[in-house]
């Protein structure tokens, strides 16, 4: 009898000793869960031992100690099972979760409803669907949660199909689907961008419900967004009884996507009074309204947000600061923002290279990309299409032949459509418009529209009529109704006199319906964006406006100004041509600005249309003359006007 306790003890002490070897930070960790020596001592461990382990952080030394422990005292305390799969949710660490779930197999532990639920957590979370699925079907009883955890994984992966057969077959089964179950598969129509299919599921949402839910809500909002539907999307928000930073956020992207950067502005302005906290999403979905509009004081606004809500150091928060403060033209500011942030990745690098490139900043554009190379850093096919638009806004055609056999020979990078758009850009504008045709004919994708459109640009700028009828054919081709190839041809007969050709193009126009995309101009003035179209007198200070560009029209014309009556494409006499070319949206636009801004400010003005020569003309001598700076943003790039010159220096 004495032996026996003495037995028992010695058996014991030794799990004691190995529990206590498995501290943190005891170097025999390892040793000792593998050693078969202690395989006794591992036996007799129990649940609430192997539990600390798990607790302790020691995953694997857990999972060892559970396959060589007793399987009666596993029956007597299953929840061993829960607290170590859950663990490997925390740590994702798929391969100890499949050990974990074979041991209960080769015990023949049958997991019930709640363990299965979390083999399936447990599965999805660490990225093996196929596992997951195979779970829920060999599930004995389920739930409502068994299956929106595979639906909803299978919508979040981007397999459509799949969650919609599984949501059907749930039906089938009686299954009772929940508001997350319903955002789920409203997830699969936005991605699929199917709005028929989309409505119709709203209506059983609807039927059911679970329209005032808040996660349906949003999800319902997400999705008319993303299916193009802004008008429903509004409907779904206004009607919320309660909304969450989601639903803000889903309509702001909405109102951005769809160009309606002034209701995305005023969205952020609501939320804010009503109480609800942005995130970083919020913030990343609001900058890009403030960049494209060019509304540089609300984005400072913004900006202070983002400082208070601690959210500077976001790297997507970081990147879309950077993209703003670039495209309202301060790239002082933005480069400010790219060296605080610590953590930068391919994106940041992107944002900054970006800005210089369309700021004509082309040294710091090729010096940027080489720090970046330089930091360990790949660039990506975006930095390449920063650097050579870089090159292309300054005429540097060696520099941009130079980064575009590097893509493909060192990054391994195939050119795509912007790639090349940018070297026929680069070579048609330097004069060599033989190359740029034959580059096209040599490109390994489809040319599409930006690329012959460049093509056509460039036979603008040198007057070659012949080449650019050949590529406004096929600009025709590509997209029928598109008004530019004509009003580029109509440019390109102009600069030749050839005015018989106009009214045929413009006759050609008037019968298939095509409309020419009328110039227009925004300025934001305290806070407040406002536009500007050729000839506007919409404006409560219109007459005050023309007045005053009148007096600048005198001022610069002592300053040596010349209208050049060459841009206006219509053949009427030299005082009416000189009329309508002062009357142009960006003319007007500054001159608002100058009348409402104290000096020394400067002018920011965005142009959806490339700025004609004229008005870039005129603008340099308004800017010397006022002495400010004038900072425009048009279709292609960036012009900062300053003491009669441009940083474009005439190229553009």
């Amino acid at each position: 009898m004495a032996l026996s306790h003495t037995v028992i003890y010695l058996k014991r002490r030794t799990a004691l000793l190995f529990l206590h070897y498995l501290q943190p930070g005891n170097r025999k960790i390892s040793a000792l869960a593998s050693n078969g020596r202690h395989r006794t001592s591992q036996q007799h461990a129990s649940p609430g031992d192997v539990k600390t382990l798990c607790n302790q952080g020691q995953l694997k030394e857990a999972v060892d100690v559970l396959q060589a422990m007793d399987q009666r005292a596993l029956r007597r305390d299953p929840t061993i099972f829960d607290s170590l799969v859950r663990r490997c949710i925390d740590k994702k660490v798929l391969s100890e979760g499949k050990r974990i779930h074979t041991h209960m197999v080769d015990m023949g532990f049958k997991p019930d409803l709640y363990i299965g639920n979390t083999l399936l957590n447990m599965y999805v979370k660490c990225g093996s669907l196929v596992d997951a699925r195979r779970v829920l079907e060999q599930m004995p009883k389920r739930n409502v949660v068994s299956w929106t955890t595979v639906i909803a994984a299978y919508s979040s992966h981007g397999h459509s199909r799949e969650a919609l057969e599984l949501f059907d077959k749930m039906r089938q089964m009686g299954g009772k689907p929940n508001e997350f179950t319903f955002a789920s598969i409203l997830r699969v129509f936005s991605d699929l961008g199917n709005l028929e299919q989309g409505k119709e599921f709203h209506e059983e949402i609807r039927r059911r419900r679970f329209e005032s839910d808040v996660f349906v809500a949003s999800a319902l909002v997400d999705m008319y967004v993303k299916c193009g539907s802004i008008e429903d999307a509004r409907k779904v928000f206004d009607e919320m009884p309660q909304r969450n930073v989601v639903s803000w956020n889903a309509m702001m992207v909405g109102y951005t996507q769809n160009g309606k950067m002034d209701e995305a502005l005023a969205m952020f302005g609501r939320m804010r009074l009503v109480g609800i906290e942005p995130n970083h999403f919020t913030f990343a979905s609001v900058l890009p309204a403030c960049a494209n509009l060019s509304a540089l004081e609300n984005g400072k606004k913004v900006h202070d947000d983002i400082i208070r809500s601690g959210f500077e150091e976001d790297v997507f928060v970081g990147s879309a600061l950077i993209d703003m403060y670039s495209k309202c033209g301060s790239i002082e500011s933005a480069y400010k923002v790219f060296e605080k942030n610590p953590k930068r990745d391919v994106v940041t690098w992107n944002a900054m290279i970006m800005g210089y490139a369309k700021n004509g900043c082309a040294m710091e554009t090729v010096q940027l990309f080489g720090r970046m190379e330089k930091s360990g850093m790949n660039p990506d096919y975006v930095s390449f299409v920063g650097v050579l638009l870089a090159c292309c806004h300054t005429g540097r055609v060696d520099d941009g032949w130079r980064f575009f056999d590097c893509m493909t020979r060192q990054y391994g990078i195939a050119p795509t459509v912007e790639h090349y758009s940018c070297m026929v850009d680069l070579l048609g504008r330097a004069g060599r418009l033989t190359d740029a045709e034959d580059l096209i004919k040599k490109m390994s994708v489809k040319p599409n529209a930006a690329v012959w459109g460049s093509l056509l640009c460039a036979c603008n700028i040198h007057k070659n009529v012949d080449l650019g009828e050949r590529a406004a054919k096929h600009l025709c081709e590509l997209d029928p109704n598109e008004a530019t190839p004509y009003v580029m041809l109509s440019n390109l007969y102009a600069a030749a006199g050839r005015w018989d050709d106009i009214r045929k193009v413009r006759n050609k126009m008037k019968d298939k319906g095509i409309k020419k995309k009328p110039g227009c101009s925004w300025i934001e003035v305290d806070k407040h964006v406002y536009a500007f179209v050729v000839g506007d007198r919409s404006h409560t200070q219109t007459e005050e406006i023309y007045a005053y560009l009148e007096s600048l029209y005198g001022q610069i014309k002592e300053a040596g100004y010349s209208p050049h009556t060459r841009f206006v494409l219509t053949d009427v006499e030299e005082e009416q041509k000189e009329h309508l070319l002062g009357h142009h949206s960006e003319k007007l636009a500054i001159a608002f600005g100058l009348i409402n801004t104290s000096p020394q400010t400067t002018i920011r003005v965005i142009k959806n249309l490339r700025v004609c020569g004229d008005c870039h003309s005129a603008i340099k001598l308004i800017a010397k003359t006022v002495e400010r700076e004038i900072i425009v943003r048009d279709a292609n790039r960036f012009h900062h006007f300053k003491n009669g010159q441009c940083s474009c220096g005439d190229y553009w």
